[in-house]
């Protein structure tokens, strides 16, 4: 069964808003925009565990699931990210079906994981949900970005637990030894992209990327990918501000 977020991915594409500042606010913001998911990135963006905590209690009911990327493909780091109360995470630098398996674990409780049972109340008046619907709530994403990662990509997309098998652009179009913008325009059936999404297809399981532009993620959606990052925070800041300014100015 797929998970419930992901349901609308037969007929939708759901866009996504990327979190790169530790700001609760602007997080907030995104989460209320009509977008379907933000992330929190603690990788490559400001977020550490305290600015995690304090966008999940910024959120209301209502506002888009919030998932987040953990620094590592660490059972640890995960497991702080869902106590804090995320709707699940995009796990990075995923490049075999182990490393998949390990991050499908450690998003769920024994006996499907090996998850630490001791979640964090964000409201104390609200109780922990048991482990059972725990596993059930939660979007397991692994993110395939190496070379070795695309050679695996079947067996990844097969790995039990696995919800979203989502492309890191940048970090494989630097391991391919080419660029982001080539990576998009190569369609044909062996190509990096089109062998993704069939992958995906094949197990079902839905194809995500981190798209950022509007171009990329038109493009991402023409290539049969349906859970795409189609925004971030600093970007959209950076654009409107250019778009003011020329308002102005013009």
């Amino acid at each position: 069964m797929p998970h419930p977020l992901l349901a609308r991915t037969a007929t939708d594409v759901l866009l996504g808003g990327w979190s790169d500042l530790a700001s609760p606010a602007a997080a907030a913001s995104l989460a209320r925009t009509g977008l379907d998911w933000v992330l929190l990135d603690m990788q490559h963006g400001e977020h550490d565990d305290r600015s995690v905590r304090d966008c999940l209690r910024g959120t209301r009911p209502g506002d888009a699931p919030v998932l987040v990327r953990p620094p590592r493909n660490d059972a640890q780091d995960i497991g702080r990210a869902l106590d804090a109360g995320a709707a699940g995470v995009v796990v990075p630098m995923v490049s075999s079906a182990e490393q998949a398996r390990a991050a499908a674990r450690a998003c769920r409780y024994a006996p499907r994981g090996n998850r630490s049972w001791g979640p964090h109340a964000l409201d104390a008046a609200l109780p922990a949900p048991t482990p059972e619907q725990a596993d059930a709530d939660v979007l397991c994403a692994v993110m395939v970005e190496t070379r070795a990662g695309l050679a695996d990509v079947d067996a990844i997309a097969a790995t039990e637990g696995v919800d979203v098998v989502f492309v890191g652009p940048f970090d494989l179009s630097l391991e391919l030894g080419t660029t982001v913008d080539d990576l998009l325009a190569a369609d044909g059936e062996d190509d990096p992209l089109p062998t993704i999404a069939r992958a995906c297809a094949a197990h079902g399981v839905v194809p995500g990327a981190f798209a950022a532009t509007a171009a990329r993620a038109r493009r991402f959606r023409e290539l049969g990918f349906r859970f795409l990052a189609a925004a971030t925070d600093s970007g959209l800041l950076q654009d409107g501000a250019r778009q003011r300014v020329a308002q102005l100015r013009g």
